[in-house]
């Protein structure tokens, strides 16, 4: 009988981690693999390969997995994952972390852990280069403007804090977000820098415009991208920490100005 019971309590043990995914000699990253410089798709076969397809991942993300999974000692496995999608992915165990250009909002914390940030940057606009929002200093100069964000992202609720705004519909990706700036059926889209830059780098039309101090009010979770992982992670968290403690802001700038050159091929 208690030979029954172990083998029935080993199989179950099997089962369970393999029905979450748990698998210690790799780390499963989950990205959208569409928001540059962050991470994008490429057919260049130095990049990463993304599981269960026949095409390869870049990007300042990227960059940090490797990192990690180098220093954790486990294989990289880059799965692609719809933005809206990500944190059910992760809590359903079909990916182990979200490297994704994701804040870490006090809203997300209630659901998945976070790590230390491992990029801040700035909260700016992206507006034709000819139209007069170009030359804004303060919200107040996009006062009745048609202000458009990604769907479920920080950038959309900071939307609300324009004067008099034209809160446009949420969109998916940041591909049809530039077409509605391009078309002139929204006047501006909000993004991070590194992601504006990649955006004007690719559309001549377009420019960045970053208000500083008399832009949008900000928490510290606003300007910063951390990782997320289970909340049961605890370790993991710490074992990343140290990790991304370790990699300097020399470098971390460096591998974004890397990534912005890459992308920009």
């Amino acid at each position: 009988m208690k030979k029954i019971f172990m083998v029935c309590f080993v199989t179950l043990a099997v089962f369970l981690i393999q029905a979450c995914g748990v698998d210690e000699n790799s780390l499963v990253v989950g990205m959208e693999c569409d928001y540059a410089p962050f991470n994008w798709t490429t057919s260049d076969d130095t990049a990463e390969p993304v599981s269960g397809t026949n095409y390869y991942c870049d990007g300042y993300d990227m960059m940090i997995a490797r990192q990690l999974a180098a220093s954790l000692g486990r294989e990289l496995v880059v799965r692609q994952v719809a933005w809206e999608g990500l944190i059910p992915a992760l809590l359903s165990g079909e990916i182990d972390v979200i490297i994704a250009g994701m804040s870490p909002t006090p809203e997300r914390a209630e659901t998945v852990l976070f790590t230390d940030a491992y990029y801040v940057s700035a909260q700016v606009f992206v507006v034709q280069s000819g139209s007069t929002y170009a030359q804004a200093e303060t919200l107040d100069d996009f006062a009745g403007a048609r202000v458009i964000a990604q769907l479920g992202t920080l950038q959309d609720r900071l939307i609300p804090q324009i004067p008099d705004v034209v809160h446009r519909g949420a969109l998916e990706t940041y591909a049809s977000l530039v077409t509605e700036v391009l078309s002139g059926a929204s006047d501006a889209l909000i993004a991070e820098w590194p992601v504006a830059l990649s955006i004007t780098q690719t559309n001549p039309s377009l420019t960045w415009v970053d208000l500083g101090e008399a832009g949008f009010i900000l928490e510290a979770s606003d300007v910063s991208v951390s990782i997320a992982l289970r909340q049961a992670d605890v370790a993991l968290q710490v074992d990343i920490n140290e990790i991304l403690a370790a990699i300097s802001l020399e470098t971390r700038q460096s591998w974004m100005q890397d990534a912005l050159e890459r992308q920009g091929d």
